[in-house]
């Protein structure tokens, strides 16, 4: 018999109380942050201040976009494979991505004052954007959960991917092929860095893509794993940092209408977007080490989908079945499945990767 998991300090919280908790922990990161960097109070209000417009313009925005989007019936195809709690979601609009994101690429390039850099991630941040709006319409063309192929959505992933490296290896420095480790240790890779961050931009995008499975928490997670890259962009790049700051406010924005219940979805549209940007400041920032350690909860969502399949197809015996290693992956839905609700979830990841965010920084 399986027994229900119970979490005391999060007991079972109202979609609201994590909103308020995603927002008090994105005050006490800037703060940490700026404290680090030896920038306080200063530096957290300048990381506050583009966080809070970006929060409060997506916030907004969206009581206009998020009943426009049901008026289109844009309503959301739940997998029928998928946990049965999350059919009552079913007609809940998506593609929520459309207006959140815009909202913070534009005013991060305006308040880093047009930087080359930053309008090359967003470029980046948009054309992740333009393949997961594809997916999504076609999934509502069709009335069904399959979009686009996985394979076109791939190639169309790694080509954006080639298109940035190619243009990083022509506009930055040859110490951009350099991985940059705490402690100042520095590998140098050459050519062969180019494939990595190749493989880093899909992988993060397809990753942020996971994580999309609980009201509030690609949103909410991704709006922490921002904050923290931030921090370790600022020395490099004040306007890729700004670009993050940006990009946290946003999907904290997004958060208003996305907590439990949602009354929106970001779809592929936001999800595939996210990963892109992250990855894509990581890279022009030397900090693909930080990247790894800001966004572990993704990393945690796809090897966990990884384990399940590599399980299962390793047990499979004659009658072609094999043996479950989680009850479903992604791990939050094997977490659902055990017990746990939405909320806690949420509230659990919120709290790891504001964890996993400070540390990436105390290291640095």
């Amino acid at each position: 018999m399986d027994a229900k998991v119970s979490l005391p300090s999060l007991n079972k919280p109202s979609g609201t109380s994590l909103l308020i908790l995603l927002a008090v922990l994105l005050f006490l990161l800037a703060i940490a942050f700026a404290q680090v960097t030896g920038q306080f109070p200063a530096g957290s209000f300048k990381m506050l201040f583009p966080l809070g417009i970006c929060a409060a313009l997506a916030a907004a925005l969206g009581y206009a976009i998020v009943p426009l989007l049901r008026s289109l019936k844009a309503g959301q195809i739940i997998q029928e494979d998928g946990p049965q709690t999350h059919l009552k979601k079913a007609g809940t609009p998506t593609m929520g991505g459309i207006f959140f994101v815009p909202v913070a690429v534009v005013v991060a390039v305006v308040w880093s004052g047009f930087n080359r850099e930053a309008i090359a991630v967003s470029c980046v941040t948009l054309a992740h954007l333009a393949i997961g709006w594809y997916d999504d319409w076609q999934i509502l063309r069709q009335r069904s959960n399959k979009g686009i192929s996985p394979r076109m959505k791939l190639t169309l992933q790694i080509s954006i991917a080639v298109l940035f490296c190619l243009w990083a290896l022509w506009t930055q420095p040859a110490t951009i092929t350099n991985l940059v480790f705490p402690g100042n240790l520095i590998l140098p890779l050459g050519l062969l860095f180019w494939p990595l961050a190749g493989f880093s931009m899909v992988a993060e995008s397809n990753a942020t893509n996971l994580t999309d499975g609980v009201d509030g928490l690609a949103a909410g997670t991704s709006a922490v794993a921002f904050l923290g890259l931030a921090a370790l962009a600022a020395p490099t790049s004040i306007a890729l940092a700004i670009f993050c700051v940006c990009m946290s406010g946003g999907c904290l924005g997004f958060v208003v209408h996305n907590h439990n219940p949602a009354k929106v979805f970001m779809g592929d549209t936001g999800s595939l977007a996210l990963g892109g940007a992250l990855a894509a400041v990581a890279i022009l920032t030397n900090n693909l080490w930080g990247l790894l350690i800001v966004s572990g909860i993704f990393l945690l969502e796809s090897l966990s989908v990884i384990a399940q399949v590599s399980y299962y197809k390793a047990t499979k015996g004659p009658d072609g079945k094999g043996k479950r290693l989680l009850k479903m992956a992604p791990i939050h839905h094997h977490l659902e499945l055990s017990g746990w609700s939405e909320t806690q979830i949420v509230g659990a990841f919120y709290l790891i990767n504001a964890g996993l965010s400070l540390l990436a920084v105390f290291i640095a």
